[in-house]
């Protein structure tokens, strides 16, 4: 039986696939007053890491342009919101390039979008090469913290009305696709998260729908060493490296091609077979297709030993602390312009130093 891949598409956006997931263990909500603090010493560590966010003030990029006789679909530019946004940009990039088109598709770049938008394209029917220079965990979205949260990925006043309509779109599918998929498979779960906020209660929240659960403590229903306005929520966190190695596998079950090859410059794209290329190629999309506005952004962590114990995230003034399965996540850099890709030892003892002094100021100790 053939399907009409027109009729698949155009009711894609609506329909999420069924998705089989093993039981995971989740995080009971801790008592709000009392937290196991997070033990912070240099020989905790167990690795630094460095990574460069591929920034852009006016925001992420699904735009379509054509290259010779083939069509370009670019998605790139996320920020600091790659993982957060992946499936959604990407859902954007494939209804934007599948309508009306036969045959196989190439996927430039094996980083979170690549391979999400690989699957989507796979999911409406289509054979997949994917084409990339490195495989996690040689990429950065394998360096990323994984907190479901867009953030740092556009400056407000460089963003036009009908980029935040993209936006909102992007936010909904991609909210709904992670919620599908948590479990110990892709290594996605739910986790209570605080965070010090300026935005006192009463003061509308944008993102709101993406924290249930949100509520405002007093000083009392908290051990935080900090003044002003603390919040609770649940949000998913990843660990990115289960993720992409999962994510992989399933490109590849479903028939798809890895091919590792760079690539210098649009022409030499225009000579790959494919007549279809999604561009997912994160920072490299400045350099291939000349976008002079992206710039590299810098993200620092020291990541620490693992505590069962700490079934909690922060992020504040500190910086910012995720709990994950492979390890304490610490960090708190976002140094714009920065190329090297490489941990900086006294920014990572900065790092160190701040969540010391936090943890150490806890009212309560678990």
């Amino acid at each position: 039986m053939t399907l009409d891949r027109r009729a698949v598409l155009a009711a894609a956006p609506l329909i999420l696939p069924a998705c089989a997931t093993t039981r995971t263990r989740p995080i009971a909500a801790p008592a709000a007053a009392c937290l196991a603090p997070v033990r912070v010493a240099p020989d905790r560590v167990i690795r630094t890491i460095a990574g460069l966010r591929p920034y852009r003030s006016s925001g992420f990029v699904v735009r379509a342009d054509t290259l010779g006789d083939k069509r370009v679909v670019h998605n790139y530019g996320h920020g600091g919101a790659g993982i957060t946004l992946s499936w959604g940009t990407s859902r954007l990039a494939v209804d934007l390039g599948l309508p009306g088109h036969h045959g196989g598709v190439a996927v430039i770049g094996a980083g979170i979008m690549g391979l999400t938008t690989a699957r989507l394209c796979q999911e409406a029917g289509f054979p997949v090469t994917l084409y990339t220079k490195a495989l996690p965990p040689e990429t950065t979205s394998n360096i990323a913290g994984g907190q479901w949260e867009p953030a740092s990925h556009f400056a407000d006043d460089a963003v036009t009305p009908q980029w935040r309509a993209q936006y909102a779109r992007a936010l909904d599918y991609s909210w709904r696709r992670f919620q599908i998929m948590v479990g110990e498979d892709y290594g996605i779960r739910w986790v209570p998260t605080y965070q010090q906020t300026r935005t006192p209660p009463g003061q509308p929240r944008a993102l709101v729908r993406y924290m249930p659960g949100m509520r405002y403590l007093d000083a009392a229903e908290h051990p935080f060493p900090v003044g002003g306005h603390v919040i609770r929520f649940d949000t998913m966190y990843a660990e990115t490296g289960r993720l992409l190695r999962k994510l992989e596998q399933d490109v590849r079950i479903a028939g798809g091609r890895i091919v590792i090859r760079d690539f210098g410059t649009p022409a030499d794209l225009a000579a790959l077979p494919e007549r279809l290329i999604f561009n997912c190629t994160g920072l490299g999309a400045a350099a291939l297709f000349g976008d002079a506005e992206m710039i590299p952004v810098r993200g620092q962590l020291a990541v620490l030993l693992p505590q069962p114990e700490v079934n909690y995230a922060f992020g504040g003034r500190m910086g910012y602390m995720f709990p994950r399965p492979d390890g304490i996540i610490c960090g708190g850099t976002f140094e714009h312009g920065e190329s090297a890709a490489e941990p900086q030892p006294g920014d990572i003892d900065t790092i160190l130093a701040r969540h010391a002094a936090f943890f150490m100021g806890f009212r309560c100790r678990a």
